[in-house]
């Protein structure tokens, strides 16, 4: 499971495809960037139309695609205008030479060439053709001309080919065009994140998941924790802007983009990098892992064999790592989660005060819907005395919306005046 919170999902990508045999390429790249999120709009020259059918292109995108130069259907007929204005990329693969000629020539002769000088978004192509013809000076001028004007060129493969030969020409595979456009816009989201997100400038550790304590070599004590909470914290505050460390224990999740992951097994262990993370500097610690609160006192150096109705397990205390970091001198800005099975409220209040924690969140385990493994949450929110904050209700909703709006609250109580609390608030 992936927790990328990103513009992704508001972003529109208009894959252009021209007339050659990688077109087939173009139906894969256009189903993997629907995966990442994006909206996708497909635009087809004549040529395109000989190797593959808009019905397959229409199926994956689940948007009309656009052949004509001037759409009866569209607004005022001008739908090289609509589509220019709707694009945030414009994705050109296959370019074909005569594709990249138009462009570099300033024709505007069908939708795709019109579409190309109509539209402000930045233009990508992904140049697919013969080895020779890829070779060729007029090609390689034509190149030139478009990287001068700011067009963004993606280097074909080599390899074998369509037409017997073997040589530079091949359109990069799906994925790779997927990725690339994925991370573009990536980079954007987060230089704009870096300074003006809520957590602009923070570097927020966060540890998720269960720990194990090793009974032996071959057995281990755990919990249920499935660390999705955490992850999804984690992408949320990268998304807001901050650096963010995750000390994650055992799970099976993978690791949100922009997050240094740091993997640990037993409490010992994450609490060491806790403290690690502790002295690198913290400005903000989420405490979401459900830490095993005893250790085995003493692991057996080999697999213990199965002898006698009973087994005796002597455990010890594990350290509080929460409590512990909230003690420290170089004390950062605590949050503590709090799941239990009954007296939900009550206990989280007295973890808040026990603990010197400034924000706690807790919620009830026991009901099936947000429970351990589940994608969805529902939480109370406790800030410290000292914020005058009242308590905050989030209604059941998927991890990743409970995310940001923990995001939120924790950048309000950083950035909240006491003076400035209407004491009615607090009744």
């Amino acid at each position: 499971m992936s927790f990328d919170l990103s513009v992704i999902p508001n972003k529109n990508i208009i894959v252009a495809v021209s007339g050659g045999i990688a077109a087939y390429k173009s139906a894969i790249l256009v189903r993997r960037l629907k995966d990442a999120g994006f909206d996708v709009r497909v635009v087809m020259t004549e040529g395109a139309q000989a190797f593959i059918t808009p019905l397959t292109f229409q199926a994956l995108s689940g948007n009309p695609v656009h052949t004509a130069l001037l759409d009866p259907e569209a607004e005022a007929g001008m739908g090289h205008i609509e589509l220019a204005r709707w694009a945030d990329l414009v994705l050109v693969a296959p370019a074909t030479c005569d594709t990249l000629a138009k462009f570099a020539a300033g024709l505007a002769d069908d939708l795709l060439s019109t579409l190309y000088l109509a539209t402000k978004a930045p233009v990508w192509v992904a140049p697919a053709m013969n080895q020779q013809m890829w070779a060729a000076k007029a090609t390689q001028r034509n190149l030139n001309t478009l990287i001068e004007d700011g067009v963004h060129v993606i280097m074909p493969d080599a390899g074998a080919q369509a037409c017997g030969d073997v040589g530079l020409g091949r359109m990069p595979e799906p994925e790779d065009l997927a990725r690339q456009v994925t991370e573009y816009f990536h980079r954007a989201q987060r230089a704009i994140a870096e300074k003006f997100g809520l957590l602009a400038g923070k570097h927020v550790v966060i540890t998720a998941g269960p720990t194990r304590e090793s009974i032996d070599p071959v057995r281990y004590i755990s919990n249920h924790s499935t660390g999705k909470m955490g992850f999804a914290l984690a992408a949320a505050c990268y998304a807001a802007g901050a650096k963010v460390s995750l000390i994650a224990g055992p799970v099976s999740l993978d690791t949100p983009n922009g997050v240094r992951r740091i993997n640990v097994q037993s409490a010992m262990q994450m609490l060491e990098q806790s403290m690690d993370q502790l002295e690198k500097g913290c400005d903000i610690f989420i405490a979401t892992a459900a830490v095993a609160d005893y250790r085995v006192a003493h692991v057996a150096e080999h697999k213990i064999k199965k002898a006698g109705d009973e087994l005796n397990v002597a455990l010890v205390k594990n350290p509080d790592i929460v409590a512990t970091i909230a003690q420290q001198e170089k004390r950062p800005f605590m949050v503590g989660f709090a799941a239990e099975t009954r007296n939900v409220e009550e206990y989280a209040a007295g973890k808040l005060v026990a603990k010197k924690l400034d924000m706690i969140a807790c919620n009830d385990v026991s009901r099936p819907d947000i429970g351990f493994a589940s994608d969805e949450n529902a939480m109370i929110v406790f800030f410290a005395e000292q914020y005058r904050l009242p308590q905050r209700d989030l209604e059941k909703a998927s991890k990743q919306e409970i995310a940001q709006q923990l995001v939120e609250a924790i950048h309000d109580a950083l950035h909240h005046e006491p003076d400035e609390t209407d004491p009615d608030e607090l009744k």
